[in-house]
């Protein structure tokens, strides 16, 4: 059973002679464990398909399913649920809280699931030495190299414990060397089971990818397994 799916999925900003039609008809289907790439250039309907996927927008036609809940049927309430319990993001910018420190911004999101602050303690320290950051508990986002925002950002994502994870452009804002870092992560994360799916502009990058989904126009062009996904040594 898929994880995700889409089915015929349109999403049109405005009406009548000025309406913007950004997806087309978009069919796609992720199973529990995939790590797929969705790739295209500028205006090729990547952000908008993320937004859907992680229900911060709603389709103008077409299902999204994600599990055995049909999205496109929960009020604003279920969807914020929905968001908050099995969806997990990766931003570019990393999205940190400046005056938290790395523990309190991975503990985020269990402290509005309203989870105890000892089981929040416990579970977010795992996942911060889990991502090579214990040494940098207590410090702040400007304290950190963007490697390591980053890494929190990843904890952060996983902190409750869901079944997709979303990354927008993750290495979007670093360097060369970091990038390899983060893409290494993020391969392990998926060797250990993790559903990924992975917002690019860049081919190159998605190359880490054993899938590799491409839009152009709104449409899906090209869906297709990668030979031998390229990932850092």
């Amino acid at each position: 059973m898929p994880l995700l799916r889409l089915h015929q999925v349109c999403r049109v900003y405005g009406a009548g002679a000025g309406a913007v039609h950004v997806l087309r008809g978009v069919d796609l289907e992720v199973r529990p464990g995939e790590y797929v790439a969705i790739v295209g250039p500028s205006g090729a309907g990547k952000s908008t398909m993320l937004n859907i996927l992680g229900c911060l927008d709603r389709p103008t036609s077409g299902e999204y399913w994600l599990e055995d809940v049909n999205v496109a049927d929960l009020d604003d309430r279920r969807l914020s649920h929905l968001r908050k319990t099995r969806l997990g993001f990766v931003f570019q910018s990393f999205q940190l809280i400046p005056h938290l420190s790395v523990l309190e911004n991975v503990e985020m999101p269990l402290f509005y699931a309203r989870r105890p602050r000892r089981e929040r303690r416990r579970r977010c320290a795992e996942l911060i030495e889990r991502v090579g950051l214990s040494h940098r508990l207590g410090h702040t986002p400007s304290e950190l190299s963007g490697g390591e925002c980053q890494r929190a950002a990843i904890a952060r994502a996983l902190a409750n414990d869901p079944a997709l994870v979303l990354a927008d452009e993750p290495t979007g804002n670093l360097d060369t060397s970091t990038s390899e870092e983060i893409l290494r992560l993020i391969r392990e994360l998926h060797q250990a089971g993790r559903t990924i799916l992975m917002i690019t502009h860049d081919r190159e990058l998605s190359q880490a990818a054993p899938r590799r989904v491409t839009l152009r126009d709104g449409r899906v062009l090209a869906d297709a397994l990668q030979e031998a996904a390229h990932v850092p040594a």
